[in-house]
């Protein structure tokens, strides 16, 4: 089960009328720096988009609400960062000592890079309004940092367009790509470098002790392998993901994913292998994928590397397992 603070459920209830916020009241008699339950906040957001007539926007607003201030630790972790690249990552690497719900990872590609929201579960609209919040305020953040003006050059969302789609035009005043594959804030890797305005390394570095420790500190879920693995599957088109770059897309220090494997008595190797062979399998039996893609897909160098581990792992080549019947 996952949680979000309670401060988020308080501004969205403070932007509806009392008739909707009603069933919800409970809530605000709590303190806002208590935890609740995601399903709950997936129930409330739900809830809201339901019955007020622009509820699909409250999350977004809450999230343009949002200041680096607010966020504790995490907030100024953010703003000290030399650049704008170096707040991402830290948003990265850190994000699930504020939730653990929309966490982000920060995909980097030649020209424009995106700051994407890990997939989460359980896939409902509840969540999918969460991540628009998330992204809302990263976008927030990401102005009241820069010493310049900063605009995304896209954003992208899973949920259809809403009935009126002005406020999400004003807020993120970008193109806006509505049943996207994925929630994610693009931008220019210039944006990435541009410098921060309170920007300091020793601050920052102060910060990152700090929050490294939080992260220890935090329960990890139970299924932690299987997240591993889908992790690792992800990633393998770019080469096999080092220890450090899972944990980092897992919003947890290397050093404390380190720990819980080996508490379990589980090698990071071992999972990477079961991952490689699980997706080699998938796409020769379910994909009309080459077996020079296949190889390169499973995060082999070429062809004839990953045929000799395949037969290794299954004593068949791939051609022949291609052409069997069966699992």
């Amino acid at each position: 089960m996952g949680w979000i603070p309670l401060y988020f459920a308080h501004r969205a209830l403070a932007l509806v009328g009392p008739r909707v916020a009603a069933p919800f009241e409970r809530l605000r008699a709590r303190e806002a720096t208590e935890q609740m339950r995601d399903t709950d906040f997936f129930d409330l957001l739900e809830h809201i988009d339901r019955e007020s007539p622009d509820g699909r926007a409250v999350p977004m607003r809450v999230g343009a609400s949002m200041r680096c201030d607010d966020y504790g630790a995490f907030g100024l972790a953010f703003k000290s960062a030399l650049e704008l690249g170096g707040s991402y990552r830290r948003v990265e690497r850190y994000g699930r000592v504020v939730t653990s719900a929309s966490n982000f990872r920060l995909v980097e590609g030649g020209e424009t890079s995106l700051l994407s929201v890990i997939p989460g579960l359980p896939d409902r609209p509840g969540l999918r309004l969460t991540n628009e919040l998330a992204l809302s305020a990263a976008l927030a953040l990401s102005r009241e940092v820069g010493r310049r003006p900063f605009d995304p050059i896209a954003v992208h969302l899973t949920l259809a367009a809403p009935r009126d789609p002005a406020p999400f035009r004003e807020h993120f005043a970008c193109p806006l790509h509505f049943d996207a594959e994925e929630d994610a804030l693009e931008v220019t890797n210039d944006q990435l470098r541009a410098p921060n305005r309170l920007g300091d390394a020793s601050i920052s570095r102060f910060f990152d002790l700090h929050l490294d420790r939080a992260l220890d500190d935090l329960p990890v879920p139970d299924s932690l392998v299987p997240r591993i693995r889908a992790e690792i599957s992800t990633a393998l088109s770019e080469g096999v993901p080092t220890l450090d770059t899972i944990s980092r897309r897992l919003a947890m220090s290397g050093r404390t994913l380190q720990r819980r494997l080996a508490e379990e008595d589980i090698r990071y190797q071992d999972i990477v292998s079961e991952a490689r062979r699980g997706l080699a399998k998938r796409l020769l039996r379910a994909s009309d994928c080459s077996l020079a893609e296949v190889a390169f897909l499973t995060g082999f160098a070429d062809q004839s590397s990953f045929g000799r581990a395949f037969k290794r792992w299954f004593g068949r080549t791939p051609r022949a397992y291609r052409r069997a019947p069966g699992p």
